[in-house]
């Protein structure tokens, strides 16, 4: 059993009652105890970021290695086919994530109607886009409209300013006011390209371009030699803030979200980077310096599935360097922690909420908690076990 907020615990136990986790540990003398074999059992994996409105979708748009403003033209071309596809996909999403294992989700909502309302449990961060100047009221109003909206009653709700090329510094301040207000977390895609960058240091480049035959350019919203320190600075005054991938973040930025870590976290979407063969990803010198990582599937526009699980392995294949119970804890505690959930999720811990999932162990003939895990990440079994919320969903 691997708690993450604790040490291993080599034939460890579970007790359940309800839908809450009460005990972690060695069984009780006289307790009824159901064998799982060899297996590890480990919290519900936690989703940090997604945009399930994609779920539809069979293979990534586009191809490996293009420009992202180039896929973002195919993206903006997928979104026109309407609500009701939306709503189909996100529902599909949901329920491929469940069976990947994953109970904690943190989604980017276009609709209200969109926004997930079933398990696994979900923050629907709702997305604002607004360039110029001229959108800042407009977009903010029709936000609050949304946040408003009757049909949110029970659900988790978040505020999305989509990334610096799409979403104005006026905007951002106003959205960020929004969640201060309401206590909501706030994620926004941040220093995803090199491009993205160019935008904001000279008002150039491919970005600049397609804002422009969009009828979206204003050249008075970005000062020249812009960086993203401005975003984040403004970022760290939310509730709490996801930063989405983070690719081409300077030290000195690094260094901001790691003294913000309490209440900033930066969401590594592994695959999706590679897909879109970005320069390598400093996550051993983000660790060193205490920045909280979280995991995140992105969505199925640029991967193949929402398997937070094969995103975990491909983190432990490509940086080996790093412990694979850091993996792991990426891959839950810290998606919980970055979404504001780490009181529910996250970890095996009495109090929480019965999320659980059992991988089946290949490496058996060893004792070594350490080995195990390794062998768990190398390998491809799926979950074999979901509890979620105590029920037993038995996927297998």
């Amino acid at each position: 059993m691997f708690p993450v907020d604790r040490l291993p615990i080599v034939g460890g136990v579970v007790t359940i009652e309800g839908d809450r986790i009460v005990d972690v540990g060695k069984p009780a003398a006289n307790a009824t105890v159901t064998d799982l074999g060899s297996v590890a059992l480990l919290p519900g994996l936690v989703n940090a970021h997604t945009h399930l409105e994609f779920s539809h979708l069979r293979k990534p748009l586009g191809r490996a290695g293009m420009l992202l403003v180039d896929w973002i033209r195919l993206v903006i071309a997928e979104r026109g086919r309407g609500e009701v596809v939306t709503v189909d996909a996100v529902a599909k999403g949901l329920r491929e994530s469940m069976a990947h294992g994953v109970t904690t989700i943190g989604d980017i909502a276009t609709t209200v109607a969109g926004a997930g309302t079933t398990e696994p449990d979900c923050v629907s961060f709702f997305e604002v886009i607004g360039f110029s100047r001229a959108r800042a009221e407009s977009a903010t109003a029709a936000l609050i409209e949304k946040l408003d909206d009757r049909r949110n009653a029970g659900r988790r709700i978040g505020i999305s300013p989509h990334a610096p090329y799409t979403v104005s510094p006026d905007l951002l301040r106003k959205l960020v006011a929004e969640s201060r207000m309401r206590n909501f977390p706030v994620a926004m895609h941040l220093a995803e390209s090199r491009d993205e960058l160019e935008l904001l240091a000279s008002r150039t480049g491919p970005f600049q371009e397609l804002l422009d035959e969009r009828s979206m350019w204003d050249a008075s919203v970005i000062s020249p030699g812009t960086r993203p320190l401005i975003y984040l600075q403004e970022l760290a005054k939310a509730p709490r803030s996801l930063v989405v991938h983070g690719n081409y973040l300077d030290n000195d930025e690094l260094t901001f979200i790691a003294e913000n870590r309490e209440h900033v976290s930066l969401v590594y979407c592994p695959r999706t980077h590679a897909y879109f063969q970005h320069a390598p990803y400093p996550l051993e010198e983000m660790l060193a310096r205490g920045v909280q990582v979280a995991l995140g599937t992105d969505s199925r526009a640029s991967n193949p599935d929402l398997s937070l699980l094969a995103e975990m392995r491909f983190v432990a294949r490509t940086h080996p360097a790093i412990s694979p119970h850091d993996v792991l804890r990426m891959g839950t505690l810290a998606g919980a922690e970055a979404l504001g959930l780490s009181n529910e999720a996250g970890s095996l811990s009495p109090g929480k909420l019965a999320n659980i999932i059992a991988v089946p162990l290949t490496d058996s003939a060893s004792d070594s908690p350490d080995s195990l895990l390794s062998s768990l990440l190398a390998s491809d079994s799926p979950a074999i076990r979901i509890w979620y919320r105590g029920r037993n969903l038995n996927v297998v």
